[in-house]
């Protein structure tokens, strides 16, 4: 339910602060255990150089939690860049200055619902006019990902989350939704929530077992080392 009080500066869609800022600790208290991936596994695609222009400023950027939106919204377009670890781990801190109306050119909302929707857009081509599809059941980039759609795409890269953090997203995406006057794509949201977010939020590992197996491979790979070790040592 979203509490109206008027809008004032800070606090752009006139809802309540209080109702504002339980999601904001929401989305603390799910990402706070997340560890910094290291500078190295931060960048997805080293295609160009835009890429580690975007990234390369978080390299040494070891807490989200310090991040101004001024450097969010300079790099806005990191959030395609980064790797699935980089974007998992700096995610919060750009859902948290969006949803204090900070932001003014980086669109967290755009990475968490797009490939979820189909839309068209009609191109002039000579005497006829082309629709080009969008979204959803588009093609990625056939002779790169083959018969890989942007939804499919969207739940591969989206599927790092764990329980825990989805249903953070899934808090911000309603208020975004619900919260915000001037929202333009309600369908695409709506469309996101129904076909992966909630059930995203219900079904995937929770921070525990993800944990739990974390702790598990390095046991395995202590035992490992020290098995080498050891046998190096008795020759």
């Amino acid at each position: 339910m979203v509490h109206n009080t008027g809008t004032s500066a800070g606090n752009p869609w006139g809802v309540s602060m209080s109702y504002r800022e339980s999601i904001v600790q929401k989305i603390e208290t799910a990402f706070a255990a997340n560890v910094y991936p290291g500078a190295r596994f931060l960048q997805g695609t080293f295609e160009g150089c835009e890429p580690y222009e975007e990234v390369g400023p978080f390299e040494k950027l070891e807490d989200w939690r310090g991040l101004e939106a001024r450097f969010l919204d300079g790099h806005a377009t990191a959030l395609s860049f980064f790797s699935e670890a980089g974007f998992r781990y700096f995610l919060p801190a750009y859902l948290i200055s969006d949803l204090r109306g900070q932001l003014y050119t980086a669109d967290p909302l755009f990475h968490l619902t797009h490939g979820f929707s189909d839309w068209t857009t009609e191109v002039p081509a000579g005497d006829s006019t082309l629709a080009i599809k969008h979204g959803k059941s588009a093609l990625m980039n056939p002779r790169r990902y083959g018969a890989m759609t942007s939804y499919d795409y969207a739940r591969y890269r989206l599927s790092i989350f764990t329980r825990e953090e989805a249903g953070a997203i899934v808090a911000y995406l309603e208020f975004k939704r619900d919260a915000d006057p001037d929202v333009i794509n309600r369908k695409a949201i709506d469309a996101a929530l129904k076909s992966f977010w909630l059930e995203r939020a219900r079904t995937a590992p929770d921070a525990q077992s993800l944990g739990r197996h974390i702790a598990e491979q390095e046991e395995y790979l202590a035992a490992i080392r020290s098995g080498i070790q050891n046998g190096t040592d008795s020759q």
